[in-house]
């Protein structure tokens, strides 16, 4: 019989409370006499004591599962105050109605930059075609190819660059050329808008020769058609807007055929062919390298007897602006029969306020510019006008009327001076000072009389020339008002004019 020795396993705790008697582990459903049986026999073989432990713990992981975590009245009471966090929701792809509309939309915007391309690809390869057909030897084809330049630049300001850089502007030119006034004026309106809005245009047109081309075509012996005639004056206008085109157009002889055509235009009436020449003249007029071809052609007579027409006044005064800030064209002016009344009535257009403005600056400029100017302004009856302007005038107007009644006031003291002692300045030179130890007279009244009646004299001078001034102003009111002409004026306005001064005038 075996001999079995006595070894000490300690105790096995199935339930052990704790101190605090709320601890305590949980034993899943296992056989007491089962554990036993076990117990037994790991006493009765004899076993070593680390065996029995190696024994007991295969007994703990074949019988019992895994210990549930500790529970206590601590962390109960823990997980019952916190709020519980919800579980997190694995967002999936929901395949609505808006996912579907982005789609759509990006689906779109690329078939619209497909479309846009193709569309532009189109565009310049008929930009292309146009271009080829303009340089073939057949005249029809080409002015079927310019009426569709003509066409395609009215509006669009990219085909007028793509135009130009693919090379219609010389062939275009070349048809000037041609006989036939419908490929004439199939190429005049093609570089006419080729030109607008486009600087770069307008100088190429230039330097391809265009203007003397027109200029030939007019010197012709066939005189060009009137259609002919107002294409040529259309594409002036747009060339002249360039300030480096104003001398080229200005000293090929241009300026004389838009006063022959504005002349002849006045008499047969193309409203909008007389503008075009006008506008292009005031064009030309801004470069003052142009003024004595301006000059030379004869256009200030013409353009003082066409004032009057309140649809070109106001331009043919943008002109006349223009030319008097040379000598040349203010002597021009000057020289014109007729021409300061004719400037003087305009000052009087109360409806038209921007002719008031230029007809006061062309006046102003030449009062301070010479003396028989003045003189002849006076003559006109400037000053009643301009003292009208300063109370009823714009504001530019009126800043203008003082300007030009300040230098006729100081030429009118001048002229006053020398009328009352020029008379008497030989003898104020050789006769001894009045008061003086050296003088004839011992007391000097006499001396001091004289010297009291000049100064009178002075006085009742610019006293009449206020009580004319007046007066004049007066009968000008009367007539634009359509009084009766026995109408007398008021007593009180007879005070008036008796007791003013020379201080009553807005200088």
């Amino acid at each position: 019989m075996a001999k079995c020795h006595r070894n000490d396993i300690g105790s096995v705790v199935l339930d052990r409370p704790s101190t605090t008697g709320n601890h305590f582990r949980r034993w899943t459903a296992f056989s007491g006499s089962a554990f036993r049986r076990k117990i037994v026999d790991a006493v009765s073989c004899g076993a070593s004591s680390r065996h029995r432990h190696q024994l007991m713990q295969e007994v703990l992981n074949d019988t019992l599962p895994e210990p549930a975590p500790t529970t206590t009245i601590k962390s109960v009471l823990k997980e019952y105050n916190e709020p519980k966090k919800p579980d997190k929701v694995v967002k999936k792809p929901i395949n609505n109605g808006k996912s579907e509309k982005l789609a759509d939309l990006l689906n779109l915007a690329e078939v619209e930059t497909d479309a846009e391309t193709k569309r532009k690809v189109e565009a310049l390869e008929e930009l292309k075609r146009v271009v080829k057909e303009l340089q073939v030897e057949e005249e029809e084809k080409k002015r079927k190819a310019a009426s569709k330049v003509r066409l395609l630049t009215k509006e669009d300001s990219e085909a007028r660059v793509t135009l130009a850089m693919l090379g219609s502007i010389p062939p275009l030119v070349a048809m000037l050329d041609f006989e036939d006034s419908d490929s004439q004026i199939a190429a005049l309106y093609a570089l006419l808008n080729l030109g607008i809005g486009n600087d770069v245009n307008k100088a190429a047109i230039v330097k391809a020769g265009a203007v003397h081309k027109m200029l030939k075509l007019i010197e012709s012996p066939n005189a060009p058609s009137q259609s002919v005639s107002d294409a040529i004056v259309a594409n002036f206008l747009g060339l002249s807007a360039l300030d480096s085109n104003k001398p080229i157009i200005g000293s090929s002889g241009a300026i004389p055929f838009l006063v022959k055509t504005l002349k002849i235009l006045d008499r047969k009436s193309s409203s909008q062919a007389r503008q075009d020449a006008l506008r292009a003249l005031y064009n030309l007029s801004i470069s003052p390298s142009n003024i004595s071809f301006i000059m030379e052609a004869d256009l200030i007579p013409f353009l003082l007897n066409a004032l009057g027409d309140m649809e070109i006044s106001e331009r043919i005064l943008s002109i006349l602006s223009n030319v008097v800030s040379t000598p040349e064209g203010r002597k021009g002016i000057s020289s014109s029969p007729e021409a300061f009344p004719i400037l003087v009535d305009v000052l009087n257009w109360n409806d038209s306020p921007g002719c008031q403005e230029k007809a006061s600056y062309i006046l102003m400029v030449m009062a301070h510019k010479a003396y028989g100017d003045r003189q002849a302004m006076i003559e006109a009856g400037i000053v009643s006008s301009l003292l009208e302007l300063t109370l009823l005038g714009s504001t530019l107007a009126q800043k203008r009327a003082s300007r030009i009644l300040e230098v006729l006031r100081v030429d009118k003291g001048k002229q006053v001076s020398e009328n009352f002692g020029g008379a008497n300045m030989s003898a104020a030179v050789s006769a001894p000072i009045c008061g003086s130890s050296s003088s004839t007279n011992p007391n000097g009244k006499e001396c001091l009389v004289e010297e009291a009646g000049m100064m009178s004299e002075e006085k009742k001078a610019v006293k009449q020339l206020v009580q004319q001034s007046l007066q004049n102003n007066m009968r000008r009111i009367v007539n634009r008002a359509n009084l009766p002409q026995d109408f007398v004026p008021s007593e009180h306005f007879k005070a008036l004019t008796s007791s003013s001064t020379s201080k009553s005038l807005p200088f």
